[in-house]
């Protein structure tokens, strides 16, 4: 269950809820669930008993137990308990990492993607300046995938370069349009045309349109250095090592099946153990004994993943391509300490566990490749 569905579980809750009788309130429009807070538990938490007491003449406490009552028999939910004055946590089922994975891969690029604004003109504009105008391009790429129709606008037509290097569209058209939103960044302090599209569109969309950019140019070419200190160069170096654990996979032949990420009854070892040797050093590590996995770690990435749609629709509506950007280095950060345990090592034999471990690291992927995207920057398979 992604945080969009439990939300509008939560939401029809309320509203069984009222329409029963048990509540007397307006049903709001929606419900925010988040990962729960310090005091909190489970998978999420929600404050809409705190938000729907004072309307409904009761204490939080007791809406928020009327609530559990009913949630407690949705499907996907395991538990919920209810903490501090009145936040419900909420546990999912055992089988939504499952059902999130292959979710992912079944949308592809386009998970997260929604008809939320289906209908609705979202006009924009931004001045003559290269930030202003990426940062209008990715808002629109952003807007398209959850409905809207963006029309953009600038003072000036876009320069043959930005079209050229950039990538912005060429076809946006010159207006004054005062009733546009309009996109004001802090503009870039020199020309970024020399870092190239990817590094330089990262530059330009990763701090928030407030700060001001840093490019880093000469000796100190941050964007573009091959080192864990670039956060672009983490996001992509993590989609290619995914693309590469599954063209390794497919040599030793198994493909990704969503499944449990623990190993069940053992199988027999065999296979070709220099094959596998050879394959964990070319993804960057060597044999170590040790834990597969920590739940800890899993659970960071399932969570990270299922907040991708929430991330993507407060993208568009604060008009914040930052806000993706440093999503998509949560998520490359969360799977980095995963991969190594994704092949197997030594005299192992492919089993459902890799087969549902090599699922999750394409199902992270996936979202990394479609964040790069939305915000016009290629997603290598070879890095």
């Amino acid at each position: 269950m992604t945080p969009v569905e439990l939300s509008r579980t939560v939401l029809h809750a309320v509203r069984r809820a009222v329409d029963e009788g048990e509540l007397s309130v307006a049903v709001p429009e929606r419900v925010v669930v988040a990962p729960p807070g310090p005091g909190g538990c489970g998978d999420y938490a929600t404050s809409v008993a705190l938000q729907l007491a004072r309307p409904a003449g009761r204490p939080a406490p007791a809406v928020a137990e009327l609530l559990r009552a009913r949630l407690l028999h949705a499907d996907g939910i395991s538990d919920v308990v209810v903490t501090g004055p009145g936040f419900l946590n909420i546990s999912l089922a055992g089988a939504a990492p499952v059902r999130l994975v292959r979710a992912i891969l079944r949308a592809g690029l386009r998970y997260g993607h929604t008809d939320d604004l289906a209908g609705q003109v979202v006009r924009l504009h931004a001045a003559h300046e290269v930030r202003a105008v990426v940062l209008m391009d990715s808002v629109a790429r952003v807007l398209r995938s959850q409905g809207a129709r963006p029309e953009m606008s600038s003072s000036r037509p876009p320069e043959d370069a930005w079209v050229r290097v950039l990538d912005v569209p060429s076809t946006i058209p010159t207006s004054t349009d005062t009733e546009a939103a309009p996109l004001r960044p802090v503009p870039a302090p020199a020309d970024p045309l020399p870092l190239g599209r990817d590094a330089a569109r990262w530059a330009l969309l990763h701090p928030a349109p407030h700060d001001r950019p840093h490019l880093g140019f000469g000796h100190d070419a941050a964007h573009l250095a091959q080192r864990e200190s670039n956060p672009l160069f983490r996001v992509r170096y993590a989609h290619a090592r995914t693309r590469a654990l599954l063209r390794n996979a497919a040599d030793l032949g198994f493909t990704p099946e969503p499944g449990p990420l623990t190993p069940g009854a053992q199988e027999p070892a065999g296979g070709n153990t220099r094959a596998l040797l050879r394959n964990a050093a070319d993804l960057g590590f060597t044999p170590e004994p040790g834990p597969l996995t920590s739940e800890g770690e899993v659970q960071a990435l399932l969570l990270t993943l299922a907040d991708h749609p929430r991330v993507l629709a407060a993208t568009a509506a604060h008009r914040a391509p930052d806000r993706l950007a440093r999503h998509l280095v949560a998520v490359a950060d969360v799977l980095a300490p995963l991969l190594p345990a994704v092949l197997p090592l030594g005299e192992e034999k492919p089993s459902a566990a890799h087969r549902a471990r090599l699922a999750l690291a394409e199902a992270a992927g996936t979202v990394l490749a479609g964040g790069l995207t939305l915000l016009g920057i290629d997603a290598p398979e070879h890095l």
